[in-house]
C-alpha cells in the first residue's frame, strides 16, 4: 500500500519531532500528513517550536499510532524540502475548521517534506 493509500485508509495518532540548530528536541502532535502530487508529503504548521525548530534543521521524524489494540503504525523519516505562507492551498486541504477570529489571522505554513525513509511501528 503507497503512503497516500495508507493515510486516507487509517486513523490514529501523530508524532511530529524536531531538533534546533543546537539539537534541542521538541515533539507535538500532528494530524496525518497531506501527499501532494508531487510525492511530498506536507503538514500545515503554525510559527511554533516546530516551525521554528525546520528552520535551522530540516530533518524531522513522524511516528503514526494507528488506532487499534497493540503499536501498528509507520515511522517516517522526512527533509523539509519548501513551504509557502498563508496560501489559498492550506485553506483547501485543512481538515479543521477555526472557530475564533485569531485563529483566522495567525498566520499558517504548508510545509513539504521529502520521504527519506519509512519503517514500520509493530508493537505490543
Amino acid at each position: 500500500m503507497n503512503i497516500k493509500d495508507y493515510f486516507e485508509k487509517n486513523k490514529g495518532l501523530g508524532v511530529l519531532s524536531t531538533a534546533d540548530g543546537n539539537g534541542i528536541v521538541n515533539s507535538a502532535i500532528y494530524a496525518r500528513p497531506h501527499t501532494m502530487e508531487d510525492g511530498s508529503l506536507a503538514f500545515i504548521m503554525r510559527d511554533r517550536l516546530t516551525h521554528k525548530n525546520i528552520q535551522s534543521n530540516p530533518s524531522v521524524t513522524y511516528l503514526f499510532r494507528e488506532d487499534g489494540p497493540g503499536y501498528h503504525g509507520k515511522r517516517l523519516y522526512l527533509t523539509r524540502i519548501r513551504e509557502e505562507e498563508n496560501s489559498e492551498l492550506i485553506s483547501s486541504l485543512s481538515r479543521k475548521t477555526y472557530p475564533s477570529d485569531k485563529d483566522r489571522r495567525e498566520s499558517k505554513f504548508l510545509v513539504f517534506f521529502n520521504l527519506e525513509k519509512e519503517r514500520p511501528l509493530v508493537g505490543g
